[in-house]
């Protein structure tokens, strides 16, 4: 299952966005307007996004800095609106609840392309051999690099 599909139609990202600000109000947070068009940009993006892709895209007068966009992609992390994929340093959008969950991003080397999977099953081994431990394991993210069908397919 990918994280957030690209190029979602005008409903489903309104209805995302609603939804978005439904999870924050309930957390006593505010999905300002900056915070609201980083996120509609990462639900419009073909994969994943660095602060850097989005910056020129908020404000044709580039009033905006980076420092900006991080704070709005660390609120939205925050609040399991997105994902940040440690290592490219980026950012994808989420289906509505599936930041909670554990996950496994497969990363294409060639082409950026990330894919999300629920890492729940995958993972049983982990959280038992945690628990004998006494650790609770909240939430997993796993990153594995490779290359996907159709980079495989074009080589």
């Amino acid at each position: 299952m990918v994280c957030m599909s690209p190029h979602h139609g005008a409903h489903d990202r309104t209805a995302h966005i609603v939804e978005a600000e439904r999870i924050c109000a309930a957390a006593g947070e505010t999905l300002t307007p900056l915070r609201q068009r980083v996120l509609e940009l990462l639900i419009d993006q073909p994969g994943p996004a660095k602060a850097y892709d989005l910056l020129p895209l908020i404000d044709a007068d580039k009033q905006s800095k980076p420092p900006t966009v991080y704070r709005a992609l660390d609120f939205l992390v925050r609040m399991g609106l997105a994902h940040r994929i440690e290592s490219l340093n980026a950012f994808v959008a989420c289906d509505i609840g599936a930041c909670a969950r554990s996950t496994i991003f497969l990363i294409c080397e060639k082409c950026g392309a990330a894919e999300e999977f629920d890492a729940g099953h995958a993972l049983v081994d982990l959280s038992e051999a945690a628990s004998r431990d006494g650790f609770s394991i909240r939430r997993t993210m796993i990153e594995a690099s490779g290359l996907c069908a159709a980079c495989q397919r074009a080589a």
